[in-house]
Parts: structure tokens; sequence; C-alpha cells
């Protein structure tokens, strides 16, 4: 009655998770390089970036245009009916007519001076250009952290699947030798196999997200999560202090700070304008008068109710925050090496070790095997021997992705490939 139970409970289990294999649905592959692609043109926040630079690049023509007289023409015609008038003279009605009129103007005017803040404009926006273009390279590089993380937690779950199914094989070899003993080993084998396929649809699932895939996708491992590459970390430190995107967006916000402070304080300056308009009047084409007038005027604010005095604050304030967070944002960038530095010595330590463990363990399980089929070994030690090797196979595969998942996020910090 047992024998006829485990089998039962082997068979229903071996449907459950088959089952839904049988219908999957052809499913698109893409690699590493292509799901970065898609990934940096799906993006809203790449998106949002692209635009906060084309935005930040139609500010500086704005500003150069400031230093560009302005230019207003003008032109109009009227012409309007006469009332009719008694003739004295002749003792007769004169009928009524029209009477026609002709203007034309051209108008420039320049601003002379304006208390430097056309400059200090200039200074704040080449910084919001520079901080807009070091957001894009941030906001590309963490598309692609995420891209890739999503990308080896994929490729790990598909190594993780074949590991399970592994552990099928060897389950269902032990399972001939004795079904009875080895039942609940089998079907804790396909629970895990069933974990596996749930880890691969969530991974395949942000992966898709990431992408643009409405559907889920599978990836290719090729040339991805191969051999560990040396880091060399003192060189990586002291470089990414100068070209890490995120010290870079920080940096070009302080600059821009320092700029509006220099616009805040230019409120105390005057503002000199010039202008110049020629005109043409007249009732005919021929008959036209030509006028003209040029002026300067100077306007200097003495007081308005400390309104400057307040965004001189304001400004300053923002400042002193922006390089707050510059000096910040450096210690910040300096730990998360740190951590990343160590997660990679760990993950290559962690690998030699699982390396070394799966030789043993396989060379051990061949040897329980041996002595079961001989007599001089149990079941529980034959079962023990299989577990050893199931756990070097994972810890072989966990330890390769938290290598490469920690090389992608030093490549997230410094904003280039290592």
């Amino acid at each position: 009655m047992v024998r006829n139970r485990g089998v039962a409970f082997f068979a229903t289990l071996t449907v459950a998770i088959t089952a839904p294999t049988l219908h999957a649905q052809e499913i698109p592959v893409v690699t590493l390089d292509q799901a970065i692609e898609l990934a940096q043109r799906v993006s809203p926040t790449i998106v949002t970036a692209r635009g906060d630079l084309d935005v930040a690049e139609a500010s500086r023509r704005e500003y150069i245009g400031d230093w560009l007289p302005t230019v207003t023409s003008s032109s109009s015609f009227s012409t309007n009916s006469t009332s009719g008038r008694f003739n004295e003279a002749t003792q007769t009605t004169v009928s009524g007519g029209s009477s026609t009129s002709y203007s034309a103007g051209l108008t420039a005017s320049y601003t002379l001076f304006d208390g430097f803040r056309r400059n200090a404009t200039g200074r704040s926006t080449n910084a919001t250009i520079g901080s807009a273009e070091a957001t894009l390279v941030n906001q590309r590089f963490q598309i692609i952290l995420q891209t890739k993380q999503a990308f080896f937690q994929a490729v790990a779950a598909e190594e993780l699947m074949r590991v399970a199914q592994t552990q099928i094989e060897r389950a269902d070899n032990q399972l001939r030798i004795t079904r009875e003993l080895l039942a609940a080993g089998a079907a804790n084998a396909r629970l895990q196999l069933l974990n596996a396929q749930t880890s691969r649809a969530t991974a395949s699932a942000n992966l898709s997200r990431l992408i643009g895939y409405d559907s889920g996708v599978r990836v290719d491992p090729t040339g991805t999560m191969g051999e560990f590459v040396p880091v060399d970390t003192s060189a990586i430190r002291a470089e990414v202090i100068g070209v890490s995107p995120t010290i870079l967006q920080v940096n070009a916000l302080a600059r821009a700070a320092d700029a509006q402070v220099s616009v805040s304080r230019g409120q105390y300056w005057p503002t000199v304008n010039a202008s110049y308009s020629q005109n043409w009047n007249g009732s005919g084409i021929n008959s036209l008068a030509n006028t003209w007038s040029a002026r300067l005027s100077l306007s200097w604010p003495i007081f308005n109710g400390f309104t400057r005095e307040t965004g001189v604050a304001r400004s300053i304030a923002s400042q002193d925050a922006a390089h707050a967070r510059v000096d910040d944002t450096r210690r910040q960038i300096s730990a998360q090496l740190t951590q990343q530095f160590a997660a990679l010595v760990s993950a290559r330590v962690r690998s030699d070790i699982a390396r070394a463990s799966n030789a043993a363990a396989q060379e051990d399980l061949r040897v329980q095997q041996e002595r079961y089929r001989l007599g001089v070994s149990t079941i529980v030690e034959l079962l023990a021997s299989q577990v050893n090797l199931d756990q070097s196979e994972v810890d072989m595969v966990q330890s390769r992705l938290d290598f490469f998942v920690a090389k992608a996020q030093i490549e997230a910090l410094t904003g280039r490939e290592i």
C-alpha cells in the first residue's frame, strides 16, 4: 500500500510539473548586448534624460539670443470715406470721397548692460547642460546595471534549472535502485525544479519589462558569464572620482548653483537698454514721411522690499547644499566601491571553494554508489552524498552570479565597461 501511494504521488507531481511546459509557446531569445540596447531604447528614465538634455540645449540657444538685438517690424494701410459738403460759391452739393494713409516701421532694441545677469545665466546654462549630459550617462548605466542584473539572474535561473534537472536524473537513477526509499528524494528534486522554473519565469518577466517585451524572453548566455576577469581595483578607485556619472552630475549641479548665486547678485546692478526705430507715414506710397527715434535708458532698482536679498539668500543656501551633496556623493561612491570590491573577492573565493567541493562531491557520490551497490553503505549516506553534490553545483552558479553582478555595479559607478 505504501509503495502504491509513493508511486501515485510521484506520477501526480511529474504531471503537475511537466504539464505547463507542454503548452509553452515559442519565446524570443536575446543576448546581453541586445537586452541592453532594447532596455535603453524603451526606458522612461533615459527618454526623460534625453528630453532634459534637449531642453538644456534649447536654453543655451535662448541664452545666445539674449546677446542679440530684438528687431520688430510693423506696417499698416487704411482708407476712410469723407462726407459730402455744400459749396456756397456754386450753390451745389459736393459728394463725399475717400482718404488713404500708409505707415511702416522698423524697431531694433538691444540691452547694453543688465548687471552681468546674462553672463551668470550663461554659466548656469552651461552647467545645466553638463548636468543633463551627466544625468543621461548615469541613467544609461543604471539601466545597463538593471538589465545586466536581470539578465544574469535569468542566466543563473537557467543554470539552476539545469542543476535541478540533473538532480532529477540522479534521483531517478537512485529510484531504480530502491524506488520506495528514494521516492521522497525524487519528489523533492522535482519540487526544486518547480522552484527553479518559477525563478526563471520571474527573472524572464523582469528582463522582458526592462527591454520592452510584453511576453517572456529566453536569454542567450554565450559569453556573458564565463571566466572571472581580473579587475584593477586601485586604478578604478582613482579613476571613478573623475569620471563617475553620478559625481559628474552633482558637480554640474554645484556649478549651476554657483552661477545662480551670480544671477541673484546681478539684480543689484543697473540695466541699460538701447533702442532705435524708424517709421514711414503718409497718404500715399510716393509721399511717405520718414521719421526715426533712438533711445538709451538706464534702470537701477534702489530698493525693492528686500526681495533681492531673499533671492540671494536662497541661492546661497542652494549652493551650500549642492556642494555638500558633492562631498557626500564622493564618500558614498567610495563606500560603494569598497563594498563591491569586497563582493568581487568574496565571489571569486567562493567560486574556487565551490569548484573544489563539486569535484570532491562527485568523487564521493561515485564511491558511495559503489559502496551501496556492494551493500557496505546505507541509503542515508548515499542521499547525503547526493545532497552535497547538488549544493556544490548551486554554490558554483550563485558565486558566478554574485561576481558578475558586482562587476556590473562597479561599471555603473565608473560609467564605463571594465
